[in-house]
This record gives C-alpha cells, structure tokens and sequence, in this order.
C-alpha cells in the first residue's frame, strides 16, 4: 500500500488515479498511524511552504515523514512536497522538513513565472529509476515558481534550465524528490512512475 498524504492542498487525485492505474493499491491519508504501515509515502504539492508545514506539523505528519524517510521507507515527494523537504524557502519564513539540507529560491523575476509547461529533465547518474526513458534526458511537465538549492551538490539526480540551471530531481538512498509532475507527464511519467513502483516491490 502507497500513502498518498492529504495536507489539504495536494493534487491527490492525479497521483493518486496515475499510481492505481500501474496497479498499486492507494491509500489517500493524514494520518501519521498510516504513513507507519505503509510499504511507500507520497507526498504531492500543489500550495504554499508555509500553508503547508503548518499543517503538517499540527497534524503530527511532519514528524511521521521523518520516521518514513529515515527509516528507509520509499518515500516520493513531487514539486511542492519535494521543496518540503528541505530546510527552509523564500516563499515563507517557516522551517521545511530538513531531509535534505539547501533552501528553496524563486525564479528571477525577469522570468514568466510560473515555469510552466515542458520542460527537458537531464539525467545526471544512472538509476533504475529512468529505465526505458529516452537515453540521458526526456521531457517532462512541471508548473512552479520556486526551485530547490540543494547544499549537497551529491543529491542532484537530474536538472533543468530555466534561466537558471536547477535541481528538477533529487535523491538521497530512500528518498526522491522530482520538482516535475510525473502524473502529468504523458507516457515518460507513467514509466517513471513504474519504475519507482518496482524500487518499492525490489525494497520488499
């Protein structure tokens, strides 16, 4: 069973029908007692930093990702929920989860912002996740206004230009992060998708 987190602001359903239909079984959740019992968590984004963190904290699910994500847990975080992630963002004064250490900065404003619409995903390593994706790079879909720094420059998996060059993926052992939107990515995101589907079944 995947955990899909509900805060309240996520784009639950996309995920939540694009993951069902690679057949997994999902739970839509927030509660932490679920996150526990999960085989993988999810966590979408579609809002803002500190809306965001306040509810998880209120709602005891900060403290439940932490136990998934250091527990060695399977653990997807996609645009807002992979900024989350980090310690903090210029969008709000509130502290993120601190998975990875780095901050959240917004786009130049002499960019159209939001970055919205397809954009090329290059891979930086090689990983199981980009199996049957088009050699080192593919297009993806993302819509946002603020990109991750990471301070470990060793967590960048993949990264996209957009007056700057940033981090559009990042991984650390368990944990992902894909500042696009695999479920709105076409057929490259559903592959993306399953391929994170058999990292959790090869981690069972």
């Amino acid at each position: 069973m995947i955990a899909v987190i509900n805060y309240g602001a996520g784009n639950l359903y996309s995920i939540s029908k694009a993951l069902e239909g690679l057949g997994a079984s999902v739970k839509i959740t927030d509660s932490p007692s679920v996150l526990s019992s999960a085989s993988a968590v999810v966590l979408p984004g579609v809002g803002a930093f500190d809306e965001a963190m306040a509810i998880l904290r209120k709602t005891g699910l900060a403290d439940a990702i932490k136990r998934s994500a250091e527990g060695g847990k399977p653990f997807l975080g996609i645009c807002l929920g992979m900024q989350l992630l980090f310690s903090g963002s210029e969008e709000g004064k509130s502290k993120g989860l601190g998975i990875f250490k780095g901050t959240v900065r917004q786009f130049s404003r002499k960019l159209k912002v939001p970055h919205m619409g397809w954009n090329v995903v290059r891979q930086r390593n090689q990983s199981p996740l980009w199996k049957g994706l088009p050699g080192r790079r593919c297009w993806m879909y993302f819509a946002h206004s603020f990109y991750p720094i990471p301070a470990d420059k060793e967590v960048i998996a993949a990264t996209t230009d957009y007056g700057v060059k940033f981090a559009s993926m990042v991984r650390r052992d368990n944990v992902l992060g894909t500042q696009f939107h695999p479920e709105k990515s076409g057929t490259y995101g559903l592959i993306f998708l399953k391929n994170f589907l058999e990292l959790i079944h090869t981690k069972e």
